[in-house]
């Protein structure tokens, strides 16, 4: 089993990263380039950086952002949030990303995805999925659906089967998203990101929920994820990279050491 990947995300709107609930009620968190340079020294294995203003504005991404949080870290950078068109991932990969992350441009137009990765390969292909449950929990078999513009918009599209089209299109990475657990601390749906990872080939991000270092292990153990992102828990510093790290190495699974350890 390859190391899994913990990846603090931070969510940028107007230049400052922010958090909320159900990507709703957003509060201030700080800068992106410092906190970027300090989950990377703290142990991070990748950053995840979405300009959640860019779709619902009809906007680029903010480059110059980009750009300065690119030059704090050394590990890799994922960059989504207003990409439309090869010539923007260019401009986005340009400014430092390693990898980019299509959403609502994606669901607009599939075909953006093989374009992109014929161009740049899959392994910079990240597409996100937002997907909120069609019943309440007491009713899983009901399924999810994809929702865009950063959670206001449903598509009616089922997200197990639109996971399934993306990865045929060339997606490399799936970040998944339950808008339902999203800043709420009430775990990741495994259930989801099981249903998604049983499905498809490639890596899934399990993302929407995280309170504790168990909520990671759950992800992994139970959700089939092959990296886990969390964002409040790192930016209030209720736990720490190496928190969740310890926890999950515990659990037998395998993960790069934190910063500081031994292993």
């Amino acid at each position: 089993m390859l190391r899994v990947r913990i990846i603090p995300c931070l969510d940028v709107a107007r230049g400052r990263v922010v958090k909320g609930t159900r990507f709703v009620d957003l509060t201030d968190e700080g800068d992106p380039p410092e906190l970027a340079e300090r989950y990377a020294a703290e142990g991070a294995d990748e950053i995840v950086f979405l300009d959640i203003d860019a779709a619902p504005d009809g906007r680029a991404t903010l480059l110059d952002v980009v750009q300065r949080t690119a030059r704090r870290v050394f590990v890799p950078l994922t960059v989504g949030g207003g990409v439309r068109s090869v010539a923007e991932m260019r401009d986005v990969l340009r400014a430092g990303a390693d990898k980019v992350s299509f959403n609502t441009a994606a669901v607009r137009e599939p075909d953006l995805i093989r374009r992109c990765a014929r161009r740049f390969g899959s392994q910079a292909v990240v597409v996100a999925i937002d997907a909120r449950r069609r019943a309440g929990p007491a009713d899983p078999g009901a399924g999810w659906e994809v929702v865009v513009k950063g959670g206001r918009e449903p598509t009616g599209l089922d997200a197990i089967a639109w996971a399934a089209r993306a990865v045929g299109a060339g997606a490399g990475e799936l970040l998944v998203t339950s808008i339902d657990r999203d800043g709420t601390g009430e775990g990741f749906d495994t259930l989801l990101l099981r249903a998604i990872s049983d499905r498809v080939p490639v890596p899934v991000i399990a993302s929407g929920g995280a309170a504790g270092p168990g909520d990671f292990v759950a992800a992994v153990r139970d959700g089939g994820a092959s990296a886990v992102l969390a964002a409040s828990i790192f930016h209030r510093r209720r736990h720490a990279i190496g928190d969740v790290k310890a926890a999950m190495a515990a659990a037998g699974i395998p993960v790069r050491a934190a910063a500081g350890s031994v292993g």
